[in-house]
């Protein structure tokens, strides 16, 4: 009877192993093969008349390069797609508005992905007349839409995907023109020239996640591979790898401020709840190594200030983006 139940436990928890190294080897797959970036569509929208009336593209990495007239509708990822750029659909107060900063580009026989921070122009009739500085983004995660206010930006973006697998890098090609300077553009004032200047980063980050009886969602940082370009790369750079480094790096030799736990509301990551709220991921503190993640956040960022600050002109060119394991 005891050596039944001893074959019936082994069965199941060997049944439970294999189902989460499956579902691991899925999100690996999943972000390697969109990684590639050779596949991409354009949502069509057009805005509303009051700022111009304009015909504009969002681009995002699946499909046959197709346009989808999709109008107002928000979108929704399909089946399989796990990445998202932060190319998006604002209705405020009954305004459509688009932003695009992520592009598909031609790179040899396929294509590669073209990430720009930029200056939004909006202007009509006289009335609107505003300039806003847009980041480009391109991540893994989900960006709801569509967007109806531009208070609290870093609310917007949903970052990560479940993951409990333990990666050693993430590997890409990439090319990189920075350092441009930072002008701030809320769309609220005149731009304003900053006097420093800015620069793209790549992230991936693993964290331990859980929720309190208060609906708070906290984390430990589990995994941490954090790269600020500082320099222009103007020839692609392949296989180049970002290490991701676990437990407490606070100590180590290569550990910049930039790298650490997110604690500022105004930057912190945010998630949704067991019921549906958006809230930010407290981090805690830093996991011990050996410590299983639950989530995986991956992002390329044209620039690395706040929202509304970017060095005009700093783009990020990515390519064959991988999960080494």
């Amino acid at each position: 009877m005891r050596r039944t139940r001893f074959i019936a436990l082994s069965f199941c928890a060997f049944l439970l192993c294999s189902m989460t190294l499956d579902a691991q080897e899925s999100v690996v797959r999943q972000i390697n093969e969109i990684g590639r970036f050779d596949r991409w569509c354009m949502r069509e929208v057009k805005e509303s008349g009051i700022i111009g009336g304009q015909t504009k593209y969002l681009y995002e990495f699946y499909g046959n390069k197709d346009t989808l007239v999709t109008g107002k509708t928000p979108f929704k990822a399909p089946d399989g797609y796990l990445w998202r750029t932060n190319n998006v659909l604002a209705i405020v107060a009954g305004v459509v508005k688009t932003n695009n900063t992520v592009y598909p580009e031609k790179r040899g026989n396929g294509y590669c992905a073209r990430i720009e921070t930029h200056i939004e122009e909006v202007k009509a009739l006289g009335i609107v007349n505003m300039d806003v500085t847009c980041q480009g983004a391109l991540l893994v995660g989900v960006l709801p839409e569509p967007i109806t206010t531009t208070k609290d930006p870093m609310s917007k973006v949903l970052y990560g995907v479940p993951f409990t697998g333990s990666p050693k890098a993430l590997k890409m090609d990439i090319k990189a023109d920075v350092g441009h300077e930072v002008i701030r553009g809320t769309g609220f004032s005149k731009l304003k020239p900053m006097g420093y200047n800015d620069y793209a980063e790549i992230t991936v980050i693993l964290q331990k996640r859980w929720e309190d009886e208060d609906g708070n969602v906290h984390a430990l940082r589990v995994g941490t591979g954090i790269e600020r370009i500082m320099n222009d790369i103007p020839e692609w750079k392949n296989g180049h790898t970002v290490k991701v480094h676990y437990g407490d790096i606070t100590g180590e030799p290569f550990y910049r401020d930039y790298m650490n736990l997110k604690t500022d509301p105004e930057t912190a990551y945010h998630a949704l709840n067991s019921k549906g709220k958006n809230v930010i991921i407290q981090e805690d503190g830093w996991a011990e190594p050996g410590t299983e993640p639950t989530h995986m956040m991956i992002h390329f960022i044209s620039s690395c200030g706040n929202a509304f600050y970017g060095g005009v002109g700093n783009t990020l060119w990515v390519d064959n983006v991988q999960v080494v394991m």
